[in-house]
């Protein structure tokens, strides 16, 4: 097998099918209605490449710290770290040009963009070292991580009109995707799995299939309360169409990891899923015109 190139081996570290989680940073734009105002527009699109940015130098320190864990496992050991083709001092070297890059821009950006960044950055530190390992902590410190993007982008832009209940539903989305990661790793690795991620020996998948019911649930819930209760909505409640698109992306996403035994990777299904992806897009087109053309 030819062995991969250095660059190629670095873009591959930096991890870039995972940016998609980064667009979160929208929300504050999309749902304060501001995507046409061209600043805000503008601002946000800076603020989303930061936080790629500020992403892949965690995943860089994260390889790292994984190198030996990373190589027992059956995926993650081709990573380029863990497989040899990206030696560790190139890694270290290009992880801190990443945060010289990215701190000095959030912070030209604006300063609490760029204190949102920092502790996003050493909670991720704070989660590689040991919050990963604490069973339901670390799950919860992933969803933490997608409210900090939701509040970085509502510091780029003048909010009047944003909902706190976004953030509700955006904490229970990642709950549920992050619990159904787990229940995927644990099915994948099944009695070897606590010595590939050591927090897999503190779940179980009765456990799991239980904490992905009340999540998801629950993710229903929140997004239909929002759907009518929110002050920047229409008065005509249209909002509430876009209920069916989250329900079934939910199921959708459930159908994967129970019957198809996916979601150890649900960028990997964003992006080969091709159900999720219309049902994805249908959402986004309605929400875009039950706000902006209506």
């Amino acid at each position: 097998m030819k062995k991969p190139s250095l660059l190629r081996a670095i873009i591959k570290t930096m991890r870039l099918k995972q940016y998609p989680k980064n667009g979160v940073l929208f929300a504050a734009l999309v749902f304060d209605r501001q995507l046409l105002n061209l600043v805000s527009f503008e601002r946000t699109v800076a603020g989303f490449v930061i936080f790629c940015l500020l992403s892949s130098a965690v995943y860089f320190i994260n390889d790292i710290l994984d190198i030996e864990s990373d190589r027992q496992h059956p995926e993650k050991k081709f990573r380029p770290i863990a497989s040899g083709a990206l030696p560790i001092s190139v890694a270290v070297v290009v992880a801190v040009i990443l945060l010289v890059i990215a701190f000095p821009a959030a912070w030209l950006l604006s300063p609490g963009f760029a204190a949102i960044c920092a502790i996003y950055f050493l909670m991720n530190l704070a989660y590689s070292k040991w919050l990963k390992h604490v069973p339901l902590l670390d799950v919860l410190i992933i969803a933490a991580g997608f409210v900090l993007r939701v509040a970085g982008g509502v510091m780029l832009i003048d909010v009047q009109r944003f909902s706190p209940w976004l953030y509700i539903v955006i904490t229970l989305g990642a709950l549920y995707i992050g619990f159904g990661k787990r229940r995927a790793e644990l099915s994948l690795l099944v009695e070897k799995a606590a010595s590939h991620r050591r927090v897999l020996d503190g779940y179980t998948l009765p456990l799991l299939d239980q904490l992905i019911t009340v999540v998801s649930s629950t993710t229903i819930v929140a997004y239909s309360l929002y759907t009518f209760s929110a002050p920047n909505l229409p008065d005509n409640h249209a909002m509430m169409l876009t209920v069916p698109f989250v329900i079934y992306g939910i199921f959708r996403y459930l159908y994967l990891i129970q019957v198809k035994n996916c979601g150890g990777a649900p960028e990997e299904m964003l992006f080969s899923d091709r159900p999720l992806q219309i049902v994805i897009l249908l959402w986004g087109a309605a929400v875009l015109t039950i706000f902006y053309l209506f």
